[in-house]
């Protein structure tokens, strides 16, 4: 099929752009190049012939419409969003203005499409979000399908709003949609703003590794090309209207995660003392979520998919990919925020 991908040059976006050209469907990748996006991230399957770009930015509904008419897409997938908890923080108007005001434009340009061609059956609105719209867990239970929103950051709650206006569009148009609510990714092409990217980097520069609080928060940590597996199945198989939570079924703790980077570090890149002794606590973010866990059972049960890459070996394939791309990683530590303090304005 030829499907439309909405930030394809960001890290989620880029596994998938990659993996669907991989298994032969042509790719549309439309994406504003904002801060985190990179287009290097898609260099792997830029010159197929299955690959087109353009960049526009969701919150422009005319370009919008244009890229509908002249790519004329079989499928949406819609993961264009901004997703740094700590710069909603600082700066809540841009995750109102792309998350919500954006994901209203994609919906209504992609109505009119759907509209215009006859309303195809087979026509697919993927609505790609976070387990993070379900607010924070205590020590046990998991987040289902049917868990009430409970959003605690402005990012968190702009991805919520979205969500409903997603499943709106769906009740009151019969569009086609598929929500599906994921957990925290990691793996190559990870932004440096992010916590295992800013473990990695800071522990090979020298650099003291912050971790907030006292690092007890915990989050089902899920390998990125797994997660791209799944949204094409999710998009190929999955029943309309309907939303799939998608997890790693890895738990950790922060300051687990932490050490742990660090001891494959000490393996694959020893220096004179253990990389665990640069680890610093540092003030906690506020309203920060203790914990989030996915119960995958729907996505295993309807479409017989679960994570095939173990918490050990991602870390390990992460670590060792930003080990052997740091001229990728370099390129991006001059970007606008990265390697600072963000979120503290609270």
């Amino acid at each position: 099929m030829k499907i439309l991908v909405t930030g394809g040059a960001g890290f989620i976006g880029s596994a998938v752009v990659r993996l669907a050209v991989a298994r032969g469907h042509a790719v549309v990748n439309l994406d504003a190049l904002t801060y985190a996006g990179c287009l290097e991230n898609v260099a792997p399957v830029a010159d197929s012939p299955l690959y087109a770009f353009e960049q526009v930015d969701i919150r422009d509904r005319a370009a919008l419409d244009r890229v509908f008419q002249t790519h004329a897409p079989d499928a949406l997938m819609h993961l264009a969003a901004e997703s740094h908890v700590d710069r909603s923080i600082d700066g809540p108007g841009d995750f109102i203005e792309t998350n919500i005001t954006g994901t209203y434009n994609m919906l209504e340009a992609a109505r009119a499409h759907w509209v215009h061609r006859g309303r195809p059956t087979g026509f697919r609105f993927h609505h790609i979000s976070t387990d993070e719209v379900y607010g924070s867990l205590g020590d046990t239970g998991f987040f289902t399908e049917e868990t009430p929103y409970d959003p605690r950051s402005p990012y968190s709650a702009s991805k919520a709003s979205s969500d409903h206006l997603v499943r709106a569009w769906h009740e009151t148009y019969g569009l086609p949609v598929i929500l599906t609510n994921c957990s925290n990714n990691y793996g190559p092409y990870h932004f440096p703003e992010k916590l295992i990217p800013v473990v990695i980097l800071n522990a090979l520069a020298g650099k003291p590794i912050p971790v907030y609080g006292a690092g007890l928060n915990v989050r089902d940590w899920l390998f990125v090309e797994d997660h791209a597996d799944a949204l094409l199945l999710v998009l190929e198989k999955g029943a309309l209207g309907r939303s799939y939570n998608i997890g790693g079924e890895n738990e950790a703790r922060n300051i687990d995660l932490v050490r742990r980077i660090c001891a494959i570090l000490d393996e694959k890149q020893p220096k004179d003392a253990p990389y665990a002794d640069q680890i610093t606590f540092v003030e906690d973010r506020a309203g920060h979520d203790l914990r989030y866990a996915i119960d995958p059972s729907r996505i295993r049960e309807e479409l017989g998919w679960r994570p095939s890459v173990t918490l050990e070996e991602g870390l390990a394939r992460t670590v060792q990919w930003y080990l052997d791309n740091e001229d990728w990683w370099r390129a991006l530590q001059a970007r606008d925020g990265v390697g600072e303090r963000l979120g503290i304005r609270a």
